[in-house]
Parts: structure tokens; C-alpha cells; sequence
């Protein structure tokens, strides 16, 4: 018997509305993911991954965004239509997000056990003192030393990566199924980052949490994650395992991508980069929207939107020159 999936995306479509009409930053994307699986969506900055993944929260900002079509199933339960006080209830119990800057992300003005013990009493429904003895477990778990103390301190006395520590304590302190972390390690020196994501893979591997990893690093990708999704323009290009998309990419924006990763191996004068830039939100009606920067592009790319083609074994791609590896599939 196959496992359910812990979120079931499907057909999702979110757009923000201004005096020039709707612009659609996430178009069409379906994607599951199950229980204990860490997922990596990959791209440029202005591809819709941070959209998508405040869709799933539901935290896009009404007006101008609003979540226009598809469905997003939480343990089978399509959190779409829930209210306001349905999803306080979701966010946090069901589902936490540790957003991109730990410097932004924690209030200067509490301690840190102030903001900690919140989110158990209110979700956990626990006093004071036994939330402050989860909460004091929980930054043991993700590695801090001197638990205690950092409880009675101030985000403004916590370096970076330990501010960053704290934000995933406060993420997995109700024990969520699903966590989404957008950009974690974006802001940390690269010592810091390797243990952020060391931390991750423990707690996933410990509390068989699911994880969507959301990210433009591929270093990142290739560490943590075990399935993936490249998004262009707000669309899915490629999904593929790990191992397939670094070992037999099939989409010129993936290939492109992974060319532009300097390799320590190999000695060249100048770094590739994928020429041109990702295209405004909504600026292309017509044809793949990654035809106007591709080598490969010819006719019918500028004219006609590919579907997603099934390649192989739980491998599709949005790209003509695959169309003979399977009926395409939306």
C-alpha cells in the first residue's frame, strides 16, 4: 500500500492584482510530498518558489495576491477555502516555515523564551512552565549549548546561525508534519550553513518530519534534498530524484543551471551564466516561457507552451525536445 502524501499540491495557481490586471507568479504547479521525504524547489529569484511556498501557508498578502485556483491538500484536507482561524489552527501544528532572514525573523523586543513558549502554550494548550521545558528541550535538540540562559536573552545576543537554531526550535517545537524552509541558510557564512544543514537532515531523519527545501543553491540541493522540482517563471520545467537531475538533466534551464556551478576540478577563465534574465511575471502569453534565453529553442517553442512529459520513471520535463519520451501529461 502506497503512503499518502503529507501535502498534495495540485494545479495551484496564485496572482497579484495591480492596475495593469492580473499577473500570475505561480501558474499551474502540482507536486506531493511524503512523510519523512525532503523535497528541493529550485530557481532563479522571481521563478514563484517563496510564493508557492506562502501559498501553502496561505500567508500570501490579500490584496494584491490571492490564491485564484487548484487545490492544497493537508493530510487530505484541502486548506484552500479554510478560514483565517482554521489555518492559525494548521500553521505551527500541521505545518511551520522557517523564513529566509533569522535577523528579521525573531521580535528584538521579547527573549527568546518569551517568543518560544508562545506558539507551545497557544497550539500545545500547556502552562507556562512545562511550555518553558519543551521549549529549553528544543534548543537542546538543535544543538545549542546553554539552553537555559538563551532562554532569558534577546535575539540581539545571538550570533546569526544560533538565531537561525532558535527559528527551527520554534518551527518543530509542536512537532509539525511538514516544514518549509525558505532560503535558510541564504544569510550564514559557510561554515554555518554546512551545520544548518547537517541540523536539518538530523531532525528530519529523527523526527521523520517532511521538508520542502526552498532554494537557488544547488550545493544546498545536492546535501539535503531527495527528490526535486526546477521552476521557471512560476511554472514546474523538471522533476526528477537528486540523482537523476545532477546525473541526466533534460531541460536546457536545469543544464543551464548546473553549468553555472563552478566545479573546483576543472580550471576555466570565466564562469558560465545563462544568458538573458527570467522574464517578468506575466510578460509572456504566448510560447515556453524560457525560449527567448535557450540555444535549443526553434518554432513552435516561441508559439506553443509545452506540457509536462513523463521521461522515464518519475522524471517529466516542460520541453518539446521530449515530447517522444511519453504521452505529455498536465
Amino acid at each position: 500500500m502506497t503512503q499518502a502524501p503529507v501535502l498534495d499540491v495540485r494545479e495551484l495557481r496564485t496572482s497579484f492584482f495591480s492596475s495593469d490586471g492580473e499577473i500570475p507568479a505561480v501558474d499551474n504547479i502540482s507536486f506531493s510530498v511524503k512523510r519523512g521525504e525532503i523535497l528541493g524547489i529550485v530557481g532563479e529569484s522571481g521563478c514563484g518558489k517563496s510564493v508557492t511556498s506562502l501559498s501553502i501557508m496561505k500567508l500570501v498578502p490579500q490584496p494584491p495576491g490571492k490564491i485564484v485556483g487548484g487545490e492544497i491538500l493537508l493530510n487530505g484536507e484541502d486548506i484552500v477555502p479554510a478560514s483565517e482561524r482554521r489555518m492559525r489552527q494548521i500553521r505551527g501544528n500541521d505545518i511551520a516555515m522557517i523564513f529566509q532572514e533569522p535577523m528579521t525573523s525573531l521580535n528584538p523586543l521579547f527573549t527568546i523564551g518569551n517568543q518560544l513558549t508562545e506558539g507551545i502554550m497557544l497550539h500545545k494548550k500547556v502552562k507556562k512552565k512545562a511550555a518553558t521545558r519543551l521549549g529549553i528541550d528544543m534548543l537542546k535538540l538543535v544543538g545549542l549549548p546553554r539552553a537555559e540562559e538563551i532562554m532569558k536573552e534577546y535575539p540581539h545576543q545571538l550570533s546569526g546561525g544560533m538565531r537561525q537554531r532558535v527559528m527551527i526550535a520554534m518551527a518543530l517545537s509542536c512537532d509539525p508534519k511538514l516544514l518549509i524552509a525558505d532560503e535558510p541558510t541564504t544569510a550564514l557564512d559557510v561554515t554555518i550553513q554546512a551545520q544548518i544543514l547537517s541540523l536539518m537532515k538530523e531532525l528530519n531523519r529523527k523526527l521523520d518530519t517532511a521538508i520542502i527545501m526552498i532554494t537557488h543553491d544547488l550545493g544546498v540541493v545536492a546535501e539535503i534534498c531527495q527528490r526535486v522540482i526546477v521552476m521557471y517563471a512560476g511554472q514546474v520545467v523538471e522533476e526528477a530524484s537528486v540523482r537523476e537531475i545532477f546525473k541526466n538533466p533534460k531541460h536546457p534551464y536545469t543544464i543551464g543551471l548546473l553549468e553555472s556551478v563552478p566545479d573546483v576540478r576543472e580550471k576555466k577563465e570565466r564562469l558560465y551564466s545563462i544568458p538573458g534574465n527570467v522574464p517578468r511575471p506575466g510578460s509572456i502569453h504566448q510560447g515556453c516561457r524560457f525560449a527567448a534565453r535557450c540555444d535549443k529553442a526553434f518554432d513552435r517553442c516561441f508559439n506553443e507552451n509545452p506540457p509536462l512529459y513523463p521521461y522515464g520513471d518519475r522524471h517529466a520535463v516542460r520541453c518539446f525536445l521530449h515530447e517522444s519520451g511519453g504521452e505529455a501529461h498536465e
